[in-house]
């Protein structure tokens, strides 16, 4: 695994976690820890269970004991990691988004595309997929209980940088993070609104905010935050994004994504409106689905809040007893359970690196839709 900050520490529960509570078909083991700090790295594969460490990720590809490189750094390393990984015949877990550019996500994809060839695998780290309610939306989706899909409304709010003292980090500089809230956070609502539809984004109409323009410098510039000095840096990323969204099947989207909603810590929130009935689902009530069933009777229709802990439910039968709730780092051990089956069976795993492009694509589209005041097509 390469990074060992906030998505190192999540991924690295995953790995620990998913092959003793699941039955995998194959056993991971976590071999090798990379940071360029040797004795940061050291405490932190000490602490999240990797058996040996490395500063620079290129000796990791080189490896013949290793066979899958788990990407967690910052966008604007996916590439080189990801391909240089795929072309040595490594299997390739990326974080999302998938690059901070649509040409760095095409060249990935097509090193996947040729790298398959050869069985070996790639998928991109949209792990909200992987909550039980998500997954269950997916289902009743595809068994037809919405109905056809009129309309998708996404947010993804947060207010982790609120305050305008807040220090900077890595995912406030466009160089490393690619994007603001747009790429951020604004993907994951992106990704989440094509998987349950089964549907992509064809035009958008953007538009992108950046409230403050200049931050105090935090002492450790690595992190989702840290000690802010009496030197202020540039913001060069957009701190909040809205979009209009057409859709291939013909629903219209409305998109939001901000860190800037005081009150709001992760509300990953979704609803689809279709012609038989709606979904609605909150990341703050994440073991809960609403449904609605236009076929009901009216004096008794209305949202049917559905706990989704039974055992039917998507990956919920490996954990606990009924009502006792997941929480966020499942998704993550859920992702290693379907990447490990996926490798296991010879099959590609989802979402594939194609996808993570499409995401991309659509990204960049909101950015010059913004930035030209004018509707924008999504390449296919």
């Amino acid at each position: 695994m390469v990074g060992y900050a906030f998505m190192g520490a999540a991924h690295s529960q995953a790995w620990r976690t998913a092959p003793r509570m699941f039955d995998l078909p194959l056993a991971p083991e976590m071999s090798v820890l990379v940071g360029r700090d040797e004795h940061r790295v050291g405490a932190a594969a000490q602490r999240m269970g990797w058996a040996t460490t490395e500063t620079d990720w290129r000796r990791v590809v080189e490896r013949d004991d290793v066979d899958l490189v788990d990407i967690c750094t910052p966008g604007d390393t996916h590439a080189d990691i990801a391909i240089a990984a795929l072309e040595a015949g490594k299997h390739v877990l990326c974080e999302k988004p998938l690059a901070n550019s649509v040409d760095e996500a095409e060249r990935m994809a097509d090193a996947a595309r040729t790298a398959r060839e050869s069985g070996v695998r790639s998928m991109v780290g949209f792990t909200y997929r992987r909550v039980p309610a998500i997954a269950l939306a997916k289902r009743l989706v595809e068994q037809g209980r919405v109905g056809q899909v009129r309309h998708v409304r996404a947010q993804y709010l947060q207010d982790w940088i609120a305050d305008p003292e807040a220090p900077l980090s890595w995912r406030l500089d466009k160089k490393k993070a690619g994007s603001g809230a747009l790429g951020d956070i604004g993907a994951h609502a992106l990704d989440l609104a094509q998987f349950l539809t089964g549907d992509t984004v064809v035009e958008v109409s953007g538009n992108l905010r950046t409230f403050v323009t200049e931050r105090p410098i935090a002492s450790d510039h690595a992190g989702l935050a840290g000690t802010a000095s009496s030197e202020r840096g540039p913001v060069t990323v957009d701190d909040a994004a809205s979009f209009l969204a057409q859709f291939a099947g013909g629903a219209m989207g409305v998109f939001e994504a901000t860190r800037f909603a005081y009150g709001r810590k992760n509300a990953l929130r979704i609803e689809i409106n279709g012609s038989k009935g709606s979904l609605a689902f909150d990341f703050e009530d994440m073991n809960v689905l609403e449904f609605y069933d236009a076929a009901e009777s009216s004096d008794t229709a209305g949202f049917r809040r559905i706990l989704a802990t039974e055992p039917e439910h998507p990956y919920v039968a490996a954990w606990w007893p009924p009502g006792h709730g997941l929480g966020y780092e499942h998704g993550f051990s859920h992702q290693v359970v379907d990447l490990v089956s996926a490798i296991a069976a010879g099959v590609d795993p989802t979402p594939s690196f194609d996808d993570g492009l499409q995401v991309q694509r659509v990204l960049d589209a909101v950015e010059t839709s913004s930035a030209s005041r004018a509707w924008q097509t999504v390449p296919a």
